[in-house]
């Protein structure tokens, strides 16, 4: 059988592995020699100096990526370097900026005048006494400055102020003065975070102009604060600081200045922020910075995965209602599209409103407006006759259910109170309709023609109701029973006889069919 043949490498591709692969500093004790056969094979490798080592698949090795710390003073936004390592101090760097604070001004014992002025004003007793001056106790103070770092913790400055304040006469403002400054700084940062600590120290002179005359003395300061790298081009700092100057009368000593100061400072010089390399986090062909879901696999149009917020099964994008749960084939509610209770999966009538057990209208088999489900006679329409009409049967008036003309109900002349003869009918008209509890009845009243027209309206009315109200005394349900005035325009007969005006006043009963 044939011997399997390795693939070919190139005799100095697998010499710039192995040397690869040696520890450091084997340069110095190690020399590699090879040999080759035919067809430029290597036979033969040895490394002089070091044990054999046992065969291995051999690889190229991988470039060692950057330093975390490197990447974090280049101030590039890599969310594997935290945000308090990223925009360090750099070397190699100009600070120029402005700031604005506060200067106390030293109180009274301040050598901050024109000496050749307190000279000429010399007087008995204190010398100076009307040419010195205090100053206020504190001044704002506006100033710029301009540092190089040739190390990354370590640089100097120069720099130069104004302090605009004014002398004090008996504890009151009085003449316009200006304190300046200019002076340089050795400044010592940290420079491990982007909030920097710092301590400096220097010196310069401290000067004045205006109601004092012009002096200018030499001073010492020295200080810290902290700096904080907003970005790769912007810092905002700190300083507290504290400057020695000369005393007035020098051989008293020296007096101290305090200060405060808040300031921006531009960044010159540091290198260009490393660019975040084009990154799909997910997978899902939509690179980190116009995905905005950077670390879930998604869809388009912004890269995040298809959602279900009502979580109902239906992906938002095939939910007709994505925000409430629903069913097939949409996603939404089941429907009640009639309004009768019954969803309208279980509706067997989803378009017109129904009871139970299936959603559907009750029939009316018969027609005659009674629905099955109380109609005893579904197959038989009911009579409207006023009497039982909502069992849905057929039937007729009782027998001895009496209406119409009521004979035997008598008035006085011209009055609507019942006479007592009439007693025995309107006692039977009172049985029989306790009797029968389903009847309604219209109590009408009617008069002849003899007298007004309005008169006799009024006057059968009022005779109705009294009919009806003797009914109301002895149990009838008043809410059974209307009463109406016609008065005389029903006749039954002629007014022109006397036979005529008797048949027409009379009391009718009419049952009422709802």
């Amino acid at each position: 059988m044939p011997h399997a043949t390795a693939p070919r490498r190139s005799p100095g591709l697998l010499a710039a592995a192995l040397v690869a692969a040696l520890p450091a500093g084997a340069g110095a004790r190690h020399s590699l020699s090879m040999s080759s056969g035919p067809a430029g094979h290597v036979q033969n490798t040895t490394i002089a100096g070091a044990a054999p080592a046992p065969a291995a698949a051999v690889t190229t090795p991988t470039p060692a990526a950057p330093a975390a710390g490197a990447a974090a003073a280049r101030c590039q936004d890599a969310r594997d370097v935290p945000w308090i390592r990223r925009c360090r101090p750099e070397r190699n760097t100009v600070e120029i900026g402005a700031f604005a604070g506060v200067f106390f001004t030293g109180g009274g014992a301040h050598e901050l005048f024109d000496p050749h002025r307190q000279l000429a004003s010399l007087q008995d007793g204190d010398p100076g006494a009307q040419f010195f001056k205090p100053y206020r106790v504190a001044a704002p103070q506006f100033g710029g400055r301009i540092g190089f770092y040739p190390l990354a913790f370590l640089g100097g400055e120069v720099e130069a102020a104004a302090m605009p304040t004014r002398t004090l006469v008996d504890g009151y403002p009085a003449d316009r003065a200006v304190l300046f400054n200019f002076r340089g700084n050795l400044i010592a940062q940290l420079p491990l975070w982007r909030v920097a600590p710092f301590a400096l120290v220097g010196g310069g002179g401290l000067g004045t102009g205006g109601a004092l005359g012009r002096d200018i003395d030499p001073s010492v300061h020295f200080g810290g604060g902290l700096k904080v790298f907003l970005s790769h081009r912007a810092l905002l700092r700190l300083d507290v600081r504290d400057v020695v100057a000369a005393r007035r009368r020098v051989d008293a000593g020296a007096v101290s200045y305090p200060e405060i100061q808040l300031g921006v400072s531009a960044l010159l010089g540091r290198k260009a922020p490393a660019k975040r390399p084009d990154r799909d986090s997910d997978g899902d062909g939509f690179l980190d910075r116009s995905d905005a879901c950077p670390f879930e696999p998604g869809t388009a149009p912004d890269g995040c995965p298809e959602r279900d917020r009502d979580g109902d099964g239906f992906l938002d994008s095939q939910d007709a209602c994505p925000d409430v749960p629903g069913i097939a084939p949409d996603g939404c509610p089941e429907r009640d599209r009639d309004g009768d209770g019954f969803l309208d999966s279980q509706d067997r009538c989803p378009d017109v409103p129904g009871v139970a057990p299936h959603g559907c209208p009750i029939p009316d088999s018969d027609g005659d407006g009674i629905l099955d489900d109380v109609d005893r006679c579904v197959d038989r329409p009911e009579t409207l006759n006023g009497f039982e009409d909502a069992d849905g049967c057929p039937d007729e008036l009782p027998d001895d259910v009496f209406h119409g003309v009521i004979r035997g109900i008598y008035f006085d002349l011209d009055r609507d109170t019942i006479k007592p003869r009439s007693r025995p009918v309107l006692d039977r008209a009172v049985s029989v309709l306790a009797k029968y509890g389903s009847i309604r009845i219209e109590i009408s009243g009617h008069t002849d023609s003899t007298g007004g027209l309005e008169y006799n309206r009024d006057l059968s009315r009022r005779r109705a109701e009294s009919v009806r109200r003797y009914l109301v005394e002895h149990g009838i349900d008043g809410a059974r029973m209307t009463t109406r005035g016609a008065g005389p325009d029903e006749p039954l007969d002629t007014n022109r006889t006397a036979a005529g005006r008797a048949r027409n006043r009379r009391i009718e009963f009419t049952i009422v069919v709802q």
